[in-house]
């Protein structure tokens, strides 16, 4: 058996960010840190960081007065922003800089009077963050059919933002079908879907042109990750979801010569290397490991100021 490794894969740097923000709380204040919803979308963060003291809330209300308080990389509403401040709570702020920018368009967008489309999958956790940035100007879609029903006020005064985790492909076909409905309608100054997410999603496209199957190391609840298996399944390969490397099964392997590897951007390495050993535990004919050539995706995002400044 081959086994390919795509590249980029795993942690992006907003993820960094996320998971580093919680450490360096968890270090100068003590535990416990009370962190709104998942830092990221995988398990295995979530509970290395909860053996830490990390305390995972849905409501700022479930927090003691006082307590610190970490947003998640997936950003909140300003109404969980307030229900924080009346809680008398000390807040750090781990919303990825790329989603943070989906928020102050939609800020933008609402001053101006726009309605806004919003193309995401509904209950998202960011999405419900970026809705809540505008509710009253806000229209959420998923695919095309949802433009084909959707009614504004005046077609003239509104705005496309998209959740910073979707498909390249779905994405652009929705965008396509809101520019042929609304012609004149404003975009937003850069692409919302995320550099991190547009590379992992070609690497999976090079990979399609060497493997039999596709295997995406992610959580269930992460839209990146299951973004990834979607498309290399659309370019006729076959694909799974695993959490861990206990989910492989064997029966996948059957006929198969080469397995392609990614990990989506909320994935420590550590996993991808237990599903490495776990499929050359399941190779007793040989096994030969590659990778595609790596990439250096070079963005990096600072901390939050209090956290930079000495303590």
């Amino acid at each position: 058996m081959r086994v390919l490794l795509a590249s980029p894969r795993g942690f992006c740097a907003g993820v960094d960010r996320a998971i580093e923000i919680v450490e360096q709380a968890l270090a100068r204040y003590g535990a416990p840190v009370y962190v709104r919803h998942e830092i990221v979308h995988n398990r295995h963060v979530v509970e290395s960081l909860r053996a830490r003291g990390a305390v995972f809330v849905d409501k700022p209300e479930e927090a003691p007065p006082g307590a610190i308080l970490i947003f998640s990389a997936h950003g909140v509403s300003p109404a969980v922003r307030a229900s924080a401040e009346k809680q008398q709570l000390r807040t750090l702020d781990a919303t990825c800089p790329l989603v943070m920018k989906v928020h102050k368009e939609a800020q933008r967008f609402a001053k101006e009077a726009r309605e806004i489309v919003l193309v995401g999958h509904a209950g998202h956790v960011e999405v419900e963050g970026t809705l809540g940035q505008a509710p009253e100007a806000m229209h959420l879609v998923e695919t095309v059919e949802d433009v084909e029903k959707l009614a504004v006020r005046d077609p003239s005064r509104h705005a496309i933002l998209t959740q910073t985790t979707l498909s390249v492909d779905d994405t652009r076909d929705v965008l396509e079908a809101l520019k042929r409905r609304f012609p004149e309608i404003a975009l937003p100054k850069k692409d919302d879907i995320c550099y991190a997410t547009q590379n992992r999603q070609n690497a999976v496209r090079t990979l399609t042109h060497e493997v039999d199957l596709v295997l995406v190391v992610g959580a269930p609840a992460s839209s990146n990750s299951n973004r990834l298996a979607e498309l290399a399944s659309k370019f006729g390969v076959s694909s799974h979801l695993v959490e861990s490397a206990d989910e492989i099964d064997p029966a996948w392997l059957e006929g198969v010569h080469t397995v392609g590897v990614t990990a989506g951007a909320s994935a420590p390495e550590i996993l991808v290397e237990q599903v490495v050993e776990r499929l050359r535990s399941l190779a007793p004919d040989g096994f030969e490991l590659g990778s595609l050539p790596p990439v250096d995706e070079g963005v990096v995002f600072p901390l939050p100021a209090e956290l930079r400044q000495a303590p």
